[in-house]
């Protein structure tokens, strides 16, 4: 993972940014380098991803933290020996256990190996993570920026950013899917630095930026 983000080319990318977006600098005047929120690669982030999906990142992590006590690491093995019974009985949707049990099987069996993606093109990676049911774009687009810190990944679809887009820019709505790509096109290489701003905005702005 030679190009993978570190705290040096986060604080590069930061001032690349702030020199080149005036609504950025002012994030960045305020709140300094973002954090890095760097997330270990592998199986059990994957699983987080997907309890992270449509509720909050408290709720998914509590739900993580109920998993990992029931089931001590997270591993292809441990889900599938625990099964659908027990994954709803702590608390996973149907559709979440599906996803789970559909990642451990296929983790599990070789057909996806996740020690490879880090090594294959990124394109090629995010095409086979997307074979897998429940992992959409948006959480592979998160799995290559926060395991894989890959510097210029954007998560289409992620509400905050579109909600701190809006702000920093005066938008009267959540740009769409095209603006965002206009917008963020300004960004490259550093795409998923500009969104590790932007959250800190979110949080800031709600008052959880730890």
């Amino acid at each position: 993972m030679s190009d993978a983000l570190n705290q040096q080319s986060l604080e590069k990318g930061t001032r690349e940014l702030a020199a080149r977006d005036a609504d950025l600098a002012g994030i960045v005047q305020r709140l300094g380098t973002p954090p890095l929120w760097p997330r270990d690669p592998g199986f059990a982030t994957l699983i987080h991803i997907i309890l992270e999906q449509q509720i909050s990142l408290k709720a998914a992590h509590t739900m993580l933290l109920r998993l990992e006590s029931h089931l001590g690491v997270l591993t292809p093995s441990s889900i599938i020996e625990a099964g659908n019974d027990a994954l709803r009985a702590l608390g996973l949707t149907r559709q979440k256990s599906r996803y789970c049990l559909e990642l451990a099987t296929r983790v599990h069996c070789g057909e996806l190996v996740l020690e490879n993606l880090a090594d294959l093109p990124t394109e090629e990676g995010r095409r086979a993570l997307l074979k897998v049911p429940g992992l959409g774009p948006w959480s592979v687009d998160v799995y290559y920026m926060t395991a894989l810190r890959k510097p210029d990944v954007w998560p289409f679809g992620d509400l905050a950013l579109a909600d701190a887009i809006a702000d920093i820019k005066g938008l009267e709505a959540h740009p769409t899917r095209d603006e965002q790509t206009r917008i963020t096109e300004a960004w490259a290489p550093w795409r998923a630095v500009a969104a590790r701003l932007l959250w800190a905005h979110y949080l800031d702005a709600r008052g959880q930026l730890g």
